[in-house]
């Protein structure tokens, strides 16, 4: 393969610039731009040099021998002083160098899934972790980075291939005696990984509400506060605000950190009848972005007939507490009423719902393990019918392991590596 290199650390001015350079070549290069040999310990104080021999910085070097590092091969890293004068001539150094190329977007992780040191579950939550602005979207990459997912798809599918093979014998044996009744064993392995793949699956929506963020809409009647609710939680003028009814026609969307969750709260159009067509079209989005929401807060008077249906969770609140003799259960924008009690709610609320997440965190996760699923209810279905449909069986469970070989990137998913990794950065 070739020998890579980019800027590891992010563009711009800082204190300290990592550049990585990884492949079969990295060492030698290495040992071309540093005045004197890498260190034996693998890490030590180094002058970088250009061609003519000038000096272009005195950089910290770590060296890593294939395999133990990031990417399986030899990587080293120069820890340079972070201007952006002195990370442009090193580059340029670099670039000019024989046999050394930039790395493309992704490339070094994509080396470290084609030489085993990341499975692609753990590409994906690398990725989430780049981009994690939250604790508890840093908790859930975390966990899907150590290997929480291969771990369990690699029992699942241990046990699916141990249930294969008790079959299997079962058919090499068909003209002989089998003293063992394998079909209680096998029975037991498919439950209990379909039990697994079910529980884990239900789990998926909690996890990519975790890392695309939870959507909170307050809902209510024209001018009853709920543009002047939403910019009291953002803390800023988010949304205008006036005493004339219908003046947010469209969605406006804040993004907040509330308990360590990401939150979308979304102030919507005012629900009423109009004969303004802009207003009614504005109305029917806030119907739908409602609808489709996590949580809703419905701002009404006890009375207020409700044009929406309420779910689990959903908060009611009489609005504008500022002006009520008696203020319980009412909440005011405009003073902050009550604003600390439905954090508190909306907080409490979500991360009740967050105990319910698993391991797996994306649709693609999810549409492997409900694909191996249905094989399993298959190959259940057919050992039902008795030995003469084992083969069937044997095929359907060998189906639900190909799956799962698939849920963390071992089989047939080279058509998804491009997409995945044109998210990285080119120094990851």
């Amino acid at each position: 393969m070739d020998t890579i290199f980019a800027l590891a650390s992010a563009q711009g001015k800082a204190g300290v610039s990592v550049i990585r350079i990884s492949g079969p070549n990295a060492l030698g290069v290495a040992n071309q731009i540093c005045d004197r040999p890498l260190p034996a310990k693998g890490r030590g104080l180094r002058r970088l040099i250009d061609f003519d021999g000038s000096q272009l910085d005195e950089a910290l070097v770590l060296s890593f021998a294939a395999p133990a590092s990031f990417t399986g091969e030899n990587i080293v890293e120069f820890q340079v002083h972070g201007s952006t004068a002195v990370v442009s001539a090193v580059l340029d150094r670099l670039t000019k160098t024989p046999d050394l190329r930039l790395a493309e977007p992704g490339e070094f992780t994509r080396r470290a899934l084609e030489n085993g040191k990341l499975d692609l579950a753990q590409v994906e939550a690398l990725a989430d972790l780049i981009d994690a602005e939250t604790e508890a979207q840093r908790k859930q990459a975390q966990v899907v980075l150590s290997g929480g997912l291969g771990q369990l798809a690699e029992r699942w599918r241990v046990d699916l291939i141990r249930a294969a093979s008790l079959i299997e014998v079962t058919i090499d044996f068909a003209d002989e005696d089998v003293p063992v009744d394998v079909t209680p064993e096998v029975t037991t392995l498919l439950n209990s990984v379909a039990q697994d793949l079910e529980a884990e699956t239900k789990g998926v929506k909690i996890a990519e509400r975790i890392r695309d963020g939870f959507e909170v809409a307050i809902i209510g009647a024209p001018n009853v506060g709920k543009s002047t609710l939403l910019n009291m939680l953002a803390g800023r003028e988010a949304a205008i605000t006036s005493e004339y009814a219908g003046t947010t026609r469209d969605v406006i969307e804040v993004r907040m950190d509330l308990a360590g969750l990401p939150v979308t709260l979304l102030d919507t159009a005012g629900l009423r009848d109009t004969d303004d067509h802009v207003e009614g079209i504005g109305i029917e989005l806030a119907r739908k972005r409602a609808e489709q929401a996590d949580l809703r807060v419905f701002l009404v008077e006890p009375d207020e007939a409700i044009d929406l249906e309420m779910k689990p969770g959903d908060i009611r609140l009489r609005p504008k507490a500022d002006m009520r003799e008696i203020s319980d259960g009412s909440i005011s924008g405009k003073t902050g009423q009550g604003v600390d009690r439905l954090v508190t709610h909306i907080s409490d609320t979500l991360k009740d719902r967050s105990t319910q997440v698993g391991v797996a965190t994306r649709a693609r996760h999810r549409d492997m393990m409900l694909a191996a699923l249905n094989s399993l209810s298959e190959a259940q279905l057919v050992l039902q019918r008795g030995a003469e449909f084992y083969e069937i069986a044997a095929e359907d469970i060998r189906s639900a392991v190909r799956s799962l070989e698939m849920l963390v990137g071992r089989v047939g998913v080279e058509n998804l590596l491009d997409e995945i990794f044109s998210s990285f950065c080119l120094g990851k």
